[in-house]
């Protein structure tokens, strides 16, 4: 059985971006990241992911300060590695070079004690695509309200 602790998610995402193809990815961290992440203190707001090198970083990704560190503290803003198999970050490395497509990162979370987090390949939307989401974000609201009177 998966069990999921969600720890943080990217809410502008969705808005932001088409999202594709989603894959999950293990994250290499030091211990004072783990008990900052088990406290809940991870920021994904305009962080993305990049293969460089044969390796996928995850860079822009703010985990604080663990509060209880005497000394050996991580700097909240530094590039984590993360863990996939080769075919896969060859498969990604081809995608994202093509213009337009980003890795970003969708949430993290634990999942049975492994911190992981969720990425998708994403193609920027641009202003218009943007008011139609809220046209329709709207619509499904004005629908909500109508079938509950």
């Amino acid at each position: 059985m998966d069990r999921q602790k969600l720890i943080a998610k990217n809410k502008k995402a969705h808005f932001d971006y088409e999202l594709g193809e989603r894959l999950e990815a293990g994250m290499v961290l030091k211990g004072t990241e783990v008990k900052s992440l088990r406290l809940g203190k991870g920021n994904l707001t305009d962080s993305y992911a990049r293969v460089k090198d044969g390796e996928v970083w995850l860079l822009g990704c703010h985990i604080s300060a663990y509060p209880w560190a005497y000394y050996d503290n991580h700097d909240p803003e530094r590039p984590r590695k993360l863990l996939l198999r080769k075919k896969e970050i060859k498969k990604l490395g081809g995608k994202t070079s093509h213009q337009g497509i980003s890795l970003i990162p969708l949430r993290i979370y634990f999942k049975n004690g492994k911190a992981k987090v969720e990425l998708a390949l994403a193609r920027g939307k641009k202003t218009h695509d943007k008011r139609q989401t809220i046209k329709a974000r709207e619509h499904g609201r004005e629908m909500a309200r109508a079938m509950k009177k």
